[in-house]
Parts: structure tokens; sequence; C-alpha cells
């Protein structure tokens, strides 16, 4: 499927609302757990999301529509919601996330991206050059990858509980 703004831009809208509705009122024991080892809880990849409003998306994309030569990114701190989000409840980071993308989407919208700006490049620290292209189809997917990730994260809270029926649910694995 080739990549198109229009198309994916109720993904992007739709994000916090379906987070927001998977996790809202949920006991603790559901946000706040995680896979194991160095694995992110449903409430980390909440702050992660919101990590990725302040500084990721929008940042890069005006990057990469400059025109002044000036168009490496900055490096992104993945892990950086473990402080953000200290002291905060997991109501207050949902609405946290849905407002801040409210406000990238208006930003999104203001700057008239255009089918020949796709073709725009900038400089990764890690990749090298990547299209705006690239990156709006990465946000798109990223976010879908973060619902999978709570919606497995919280499966797997009742893997020795579902018995046999763990060898039928790939959720498991």
């Amino acid at each position: 499927m080739e990549f198109n703004l229009q198309q994916s831009l109720p993904i992007l809208e739709r994000t916090p609302v379906v987070i927001k509705y998977l996790l809202q009122d949920l006991d603790d024991e559901w946000i706040m757990n995680n896979e194991g080892g160095d694995t992110w809880s449903p409430y980390d990849v909440v702050g992660h999301l919101i990590h990725g409003e302040n500084h990721d998306w929008i940042a890069r994309v005006k990057i990469t529509l400059r025109n002044d030569g000036n168009n490496h990114y900055e490096p992104f701190n993945r892990t950086a919601m473990f402080e953000e989000s200290k002291g905060k409840s997991l109501r207050q980071l949902l609405q946290e996330f849905e407002d801040l993308r409210g406000v990238s989407l208006a930003q999104l919208r203001q700057l008239n991206i255009q089918p020949q700006d796709l073709d725009k490049t900038a400089i990764h620290p890690s990749f090298g050059v990547v299209t705006l292209r690239q990156l709006l189809s990465t946000w798109v997917a990223h976010d879908l990858s973060h619902i999978v990730q709570i919606s497995r994260t919280m499966a797997k809270q009742y893997k020795e509980e579902v018995g046999p029926w763990k060898e039928y649910l790939s959720v498991m694995k």
C-alpha cells in the first residue's frame, strides 16, 4: 500500500481515543505490569507517545520541509517517559496525549503538505537519509505498533491462566 496522507490522518486521529478506551479506569495490574525484563507497561507506552508528540513527529516533519540545508534530526530519547511521567496518573497521561495529538494534527494540516513534499529528505542520526514519506508512514505504523504492544502486554497477564488455549493464542508467543 502506497502512503497517502489523507488515508493516514484517521489512524493518527483515532489512536488517542483507542488507547483511552482500552485503558481508562482499569486496575493498576492491567496498566502497570509489563512483559518482564526491560519491556514497557501500557502506562509507559502512553508516556512514550506523549514524548513523541512533544519532541519527535512534528519537529521532524518541519525539519524535513526546511530548505535551509539544516535538516538533521536530533536524537530521540525513547525512554524519556520514565522520568517525564513520574507522579502522573494514567488519566492525566491519556488526556495529555489526546490534547497533544490534536495540536500535532492541527500543525500537520497547517503545513499543507503536497505530494512532491513527500520526497523531501532529512538526515536521521541512525538511518542517514530519510524521506518525509517514510517519516509520516512510520508515525502511522508506530501508533499501530504501540496499540498492538499494549494489547499484547495486557493479554500476557493471563498467559498462565489460559492453560492449554495458549497454543491457539498467537499473542502469547
